[in-house]
């Protein structure tokens, strides 16, 4: 009996302690979960809490400092205005062309020298391939190359004999920026005026002026007379006038002399 006693006092003291025992947690959940609490989710919400954090610094910041807010606006759009309207290699090739074409249209007596030799550089340089282009952040750049880069020859392929960086700027030929080529757009000025042309003249008339507005007037007046129907009094008016001239002309030349 005693050894019963024993033995059910040990059981019971086991449910007890059984009882009493805080009861696990089990390892193994849901995906749902399981995902939530996993590395990549934690490491993401932090991100978005310190981006919304950042947002709201810029929203307050820029309340509390409208002046200085608005000139990075004005330079972030400056920026991407100018990224995104950033002439290409193509776009050079068709301006390139159409230049060509237009220049072509003009007789030999007419071109500006100093386009035409511009322009017809840098066909050669299309044709031979020797024409590359390279895009910056804000504008582009066409450069002048010593091979093709298809060429198979062995100073186009082997990289210690390439031009280096340093060279860059003394073979640039032209510089793209918010969607103008703008050294061949100068090249261009004035490409049907051929200055060969005007270079034996006097100084004097080399250099040209708009006309004033009464020489402007005076030829209006003119134009407008010469449509007019003469009468024989004016033809005689007229040729008395001229005969006035010429004898004030004769004794102007019979003083001088």
């Amino acid at each position: 009996m005693a050894s019963l006693r024993v033995v059910r006092r040990t059981f019971s003291a086991a449910a007890e302690a059984a009882a009493a025992a805080p009861v696990p947690v089990p390892v193994t959940g849901s995906r749902w979960d399981r995902l939530k609490k996993s590395k990549a989710v934690v490491w993401c919400r932090g991100l978005l809490s310190d981006y919304k954090e950042a947002c709201r610094e810029v929203v307050v910041g820029s309340w509390e400092r409208p002046f200085k807010a608005s000139v990075y606006a004005s330079l972030l759009g400056g920026a991407w205005a100018c990224f995104y309207t950033k002439p290409d290699r193509s776009s050079f090739e068709a301006t390139l062309l159409e230049y060509s074409n237009q220049l072509g249209l003009l007789s030999p007596w007419i071109r500006n020298g100093t386009s035409d030799g511009h322009v017809q550089s840098l066909v050669k340089l299309r044709n031979e391939g020797r024409l590359q282009h390279a895009s910056l952040f804000l504008l582009s750049l066409v450069y002048r190359a010593d091979y093709d880069p298809d060429a198979t020859l062995y100073e186009a392929k082997c990289s210690n004999l390439w031009v280096p960086w340093r060279e860059l700027p003394q073979r640039v030929l032209d510089v793209g920026f918010v969607g103008r080529w703008w050294v061949l757009d100068s090249k261009m000025k004035d490409y049907d005026v051929n200055e060969d042309e005007f270079k034996h003249l006097p100084a004097h008339m080399q250099v040209t002026s708009p006309p004033s507005v009464q020489e402007v007037e005076r030829s209006e007046r003119l134009h407008k007379e010469s449509w007019l129907a003469l009468t024989v009094e004016e033809e005689e008016e007229k040729e008395k006038e001229k005969e006035k001239e010429t004898h004030v002309a004769d004794r102007k030349q019979e003083s001088q002399a």
